[in-house]
């Protein structure tokens, strides 16, 4: 079996050295759409896991970033892992490791601590940001590219964001990819991982994914959700404009990786929120 380290480039891999000299890895968790290579090590005793980003990478440092400022609500109480070494132009990180399993079987127990979860991260102070007007431009790009959404509806979808607000709008921290499959479960205690879509964006943008995925399948996972979280962040008037970007941009990535299904569920995420009364 080839050495999952010569994924790396050679200043990350002198880096790394230099970091844990006679480092073993024990399993590469890469997950092989995207260019970030993940690999589970041991280091004088201690297991760890390794984030390496390739020359286009931009999620590293988002990841250090919510390292480095965010995370201690959660990494307080276990239930994420902690930054062990990192640096931002190798686009280079170690964090401890944390056990348990992926979430695969989902319950309203398991729902409740990540709203809980959630409510903590999202509790830390608001800033007003462009985010609006920063967003629309995205939206605009995605559109400008390479996509399979229809003609009509790219002409709908423009329409609408020409008239979205681009006001200042409160943002917070937020995970930025929160669903099941970045959540762990260890001894019937939930923890979270991936950080690499952390951003400050407005709170309800965490539950986009799973509004169009799990809240959509099990009402009761929606209601246990929302018991741990304390409020619905859906009421803010920008809801409707982030699911729909949101959309856009679930059928545009999946379109670009090959990842038909996905890209399928993007484009359902289309027709439902335009079917809502979008404002």
């Amino acid at each position: 079996m080839p050495d999952p380290l010569v994924k790396l480039s050679p200043p990350q891999r002198a880096l790394l050295d230099a970091w844990l000299p006679g480092v073993e890895v024990v399993e590469d968790h890469s997950w092989g759409i995207v260019e970030t290579t993940v690999l589970e090590l041991v280091h004088d005793r201690r297991r760890l896991i390794l984030k390496a980003g390739g020359a286009a990478d931009h999620h590293i440092a988002r990841e250090l970033r919510a390292h480095r400022e965010w995370l201690t609500p959660w990494t307080d109480l276990g239930r994420a892992p902690s930054l062990v070494h990192g640096d931002v132009d190798a686009k280079l990180l170690v964090t401890t490791y944390l056990p348990g399993e992926l979430v695969t079987v989902t319950s309203v127990d398991v729902f409740r601590q990540a709203g809980e979860l959630l409510a903590l991260l999202h509790g830390r102070p608001a800033v007003a940001d462009d985010y609006e007007s920063r967003e629309n431009a995205k939206c605009l790009r995605l559109l400008d590219g390479p996509h399979r959404i229809a003609p009509a509806t790219v002409e709908r979808l423009r329409s609408l964001i020409a008239g979205w607000p681009t006001t200042p709008e409160p943002v917070v921290p937020t995970h930025g990819d929160w669903q099941p499959r970045n959540w762990l479960v260890h001894e019937g205690v939930v923890g979270i991982i991936d950080f690499g879509r952390a951003a400050l964006r407005p709170a309800y943008t965490d539950l986009s994914r799973l509004q169009a995925q799990d809240f959509r399948d099990d009402p009761t996972l929606e209601k246990a959700f929302f018991e741990g979280y304390g409020s619905d962040p859906r009421t803010a008037p920008g809801w409707h404009r982030g699911r729909l970007r949101e959309a856009i941009g679930t059928a545009c990535w999946a379109y670009t990786h090959g990842e038909v299904d996905f890209e399928r569920q993007g484009h359902r995420m289309i027709a439902e929120a335009l079917a809502e009364n979008l404002s």
